[in-house]
């Protein structure tokens, strides 16, 4: 199998953040398309019944989501650091504890699910005329959780190898993938949401066997190995699964965040606007991941390097990689934001008629809305180089400080102030505060530390 030249330990920063930025930034942006394509078609082909059943479930996705990128994210600063120090075989064995024990973890949360799906969609609020749809796609999304784990872990692992343009493909083929299946199973076959499910899974399960089949077979340093099986060999594990968790715990959070801003943001809209504004919110939310998967992206380029050269202790190289994750999201967050200033038109119209009410004040409200998107995008990535270096506890602050301290309130009294504009500016307002923060904190460390690191 054909790699890139990656090596960590003698190439320049600038070269090595290259090659791994331009491949990681498709891929996952491609991931995040999966769901907008889903949402086109679905909102095109089913209605606004079929896009409600699948926004239901949408919460089982951000939860089993962001414990495969905290995962993924622990594993791969801990390996990194472990290979920076020359101790391949632990590094070995830290992927396959993490491997091995989310697809043991995932296999018994969906065996619950599946076993009590009405309890299931109506915990998650589904209502009668809803239900039979929400099952249809809930029974037939859960399998396809199991490979989206072996996904999202193993394409951090597979950028550690040396692999990232494999990593990209292992998004790009599953993606295209699900396009065409959502296609012809939604609109020649008449499938409805069961038919979206089942492109989805399809989709999803070819990526996870693209990226464990790189695991056991073709990894260059990092291939999983098999593990004892013995009580001190399970606490070992169990041990280091845990400093996994702890070290990717505010990637989850991050994920929670947009949870958080998704059920806020819907009540708010719907005080305010009634169906029409949560039906505009809800295109904004679409496209929100983006820039979570933009920022998510810089810091996942910048994380083996960062995480590799800190491991051996080697401060300039660090400071280099930081330099490039700040200035690559700053340039990233001006172009999406003016896109969301000057063709808010046409960002709507992908998924409804602009001359409806929910088009109108989602034009309206975009504008506002892309002031927020600079200082997103580069919080996120700011959050993935202190999981970087392991400084979990500012890490997780950060995050839950955007998701829940700054968020909420900004929901509940920049509205009152400043009517519907307040809504649209309360995600721009509580991310430039925690940016500010973030600018606060540097600006201490950097006075109590001088320029050591």
């Amino acid at each position: 199998m054909k790699r890139d030249a990656i090596d960590f330990e003698k190439e320049r920063v600038t070269v090595l953040f290259r090659k791994l930025l331009i491949p990681t930034l498709l891929g996952t942006i491609s991931l995040s398309a999966v769901t907008a394509i889903d949402g086109i078609l679905v909102g095109h082909g089913v209605g606004a019944e079929g896009v409600a059943s699948i926004n239901i479930i949408v919460p089982i996705y951000q939860i089993m989501s962001g414990v495969g990128l905290m995962i993924g994210t622990g594993c791969s600063v801990v390996a990194s650091i472990h290979l920076a120090r020359q101790n391949e075989r632990v590094a070995r064995l830290n992927i396959s504890q993490a491997i091995i024990f989310t697809s043991l973890v995932t296999v018994l949360l969906c065996s619950l699910v599946l076993a009590f799906p009405v309890y299931t969609a109506t915990l998650l609020g589904a209502s009668k005329t809803l239900m039979p749809q929400v099952l249809d796609y809930l029974q037939w999304i859960m399998p396809s959780f199991l490979f989206e784990m072996w996904s999202l872990i193993g394409l951090f692992i597979i950028r550690l190898d040396g692999s990232p343009r494999y990593a990209m493909w292992c998004n790009i083929l599953p993606s295209a993938l699900n396009a065409f299946l959502d296609w012809v199973f939604i609109f020649p076959l008449d499938m409805g949401v069961k038919g979206a499910a089942i492109a989805t899974t399809i989709s999803i399960t070819v990526g996870g066997v693209m990226a464990l089949a790189y695991l056991l077979f073709f990894a260059k340093s990092l291939r999983i190995v098999s593990l004892k099986i013995s009580c001190k060999s399970i606490m070992l594990s169990l041990r280091n699964i845990g400093y996994q968790c702890k070290v990717g715990s505010s990637t989850l959070f991050g994920e929670l965040t947009l949870a958080v801003l998704i059920f806020v943001g819907n009540i708010v809209f719907m005080n305010y606007l009634g169906d029409s504004g949560v039906g505009a919110f809800g295109i904004a939310c679409y496209y929100t991941p983006f820039f979570f998967m933009m920022g998510n992206a810089i810091a996942q380029s910048a994380q083996p390097i960062i995480s590799y050269n800190y491991g051996a202790s080697r401060w300039k190289q660090i400071r280099e990689a930081r330099k490039l994750l700040l200035s690559t999201s700053l340039f990233f967050g001006v172009i999406v934001a003016l896109l969301f200033i000057f063709i808010p038109d046409k960002l709507v119209a992908l998924f409804v008629d602009t001359t409806s009410v929910a088009g109108q004040i989602a034009i309206d409200g975009f504008p506002y809305f892309a002031t927020g998107v600079l200082f997103f995008i580069l919080n996120v990535a700011i959050v993935g180089y202190y999981q970087s270096v392991e400084q979990i506890k500012r890490a997780t602050l950060l995050v839950f400080l955007r998701g829940f301290v700054l968020l909420i309130p900004s929901f509940i009294l920049l509205p009152s102030m400043l009517g519907v504009r307040g809504i649209w500016l309360a995600m721009p307002f509580a991310e430039f505060l925690t940016t500010l923060i973030i600018l606060l904190l540097f600006i201490c460390q950097y006075l109590k530390k001088g320029t050591s690191r």
